[in-house]
């Protein structure tokens, strides 16, 4: 279980945002551990801890996140890429965004030479992906605090809703973060 956590905390931290450049588009590894920074910086270390790393040690709770979000993460990367797929194929672009072809609305608009637009797609799939992960983090850190003051205001009914097990909290969060 710990070479677990320390390979997904690994990834992690070898997959930074720089996948979010201009050139490419974001790796399931990289989109992952974007929310979970996201989360982390939204709920705070307590509550992002709480809602993680169970009963386990604090430490752990950044690899378990990224972790449970890599399958999330992957759709996440394939719905940006049809979206961008989808507005590269549409002749009226142009039209509803202000007279830019797609290369040029998310192409890089440096004069480099050959390929200074050639970044156009990854872009468009790295700004949709961002965009995603920011709702994806504001709807847990939402869900957490909801569940932080369930738990705090009534134990006894949220122990009988969510039980008393060390991934009660975490159970409560994940299911409302999906009914936002």
């Amino acid at each position: 279980m710990r070479t677990m956590i320390l390979m997904a905390l690994t990834v992690a931290l070898a997959a930074p945002i720089a996948a979010f450049a201009d050139t490419t588009a974001p790796t399931p590894a990289s989109t992952a551990s974007q929310t979970c920074k996201q989360d982390q910086t939204n709920m705070g270390a307590s509550l992002f801890a709480q809602t993680y790393a169970g009963s386990g040690p604090a430490a752990s709770a950044f690899g378990k996140c990224v972790s449970s979000h890599q399958k999330s993460a992957g759709n996440q990367n394939a719905n940006a890429a049809q979206t961008c797929k989808a507005q590269q194929a549409d002749p009226n672009f142009a039209a509803s965004h202000g007279g830019k072809t797609f290369d040029q609305f998310y192409g890089s608009n440096n004069s480099k030479g050959k390929g200074s637009d050639s970044n156009a797609y990854g872009k468009c799939v790295s700004q949709a992906v961002s965009q995603s992960v920011s709702a994806q983090a504001k709807a847990e850190t939402s869900a957490a605090k909801a569940c932080k003051a369930s738990r705090t205001s009534d134990p006894t009914a949220f122990a009988t809703k969510w039980g008393k097990t060390k991934n009660a909290f975490g159970k409560c969060v994940a299911s409302a973060a999906k009914s936002k």
